[in-house]
């Protein structure tokens, strides 16, 4: 037997579990060619389904984890907002009562004033600050 040029292929396969034994493929032998490639294609069909099939479960089984962590964060995130909301509702109507209080204390000449600095977009003036707190003392 010749090992020179006739042989086309001689040696181990890759996958040592497909095939154990050494295949030597002569020219003339095109039949083992054709086995071999075709089982070769049979094997790599097989295995790269099972693969995909894998790599899919494993894509889904990840997206559902993120999923499931973003819900938690998003189930947090809202249950923070919501505390704020009600913390500022009770701010905004502990400031409408004294905004009425307020109204309420101050004389009409102390409005007017108010009501021009605010159309004027003025700062209130020192006055103003000493009325309010003048009764009081």
């Amino acid at each position: 037997m010749n090992r020179g040029a006739s042989s086309l292929f001689e040696g181990p396969l890759i996958d040592t579990s497909m095939r154990e034994t050494v295949l030597r493929v002569h020219g003339r032998d095109e039949m083992a060619m054709k086995q071999l490639f075709w089982e070769l294609e049979q094997h790599l069909k097989s295995s790269s389904g099972a693969s995909v099939v894998a790599i899919d479960n494993k894509i889904e089984q990840a997206m559902d984890l993120v999923k499931s962590h973003l819900m938690y964060a998003v189930r947090e995130e809202v249950e923070v907002l919501k505390e704020q909301i009600k913390e500022l509702i009770e701010r905004n109507s502990q400031l409408e009562q004294e905004n009425n209080l307020l109204k309420n204390l101050a004389s009409p000449e102390q409005l007017a004033q108010f009501q021009a600095q605010v159309q004027s977009g003025s700062p209130p003036s020192a006055p103003l600050a000493a009325q309010n707190s003048g009764p009081s003392a």
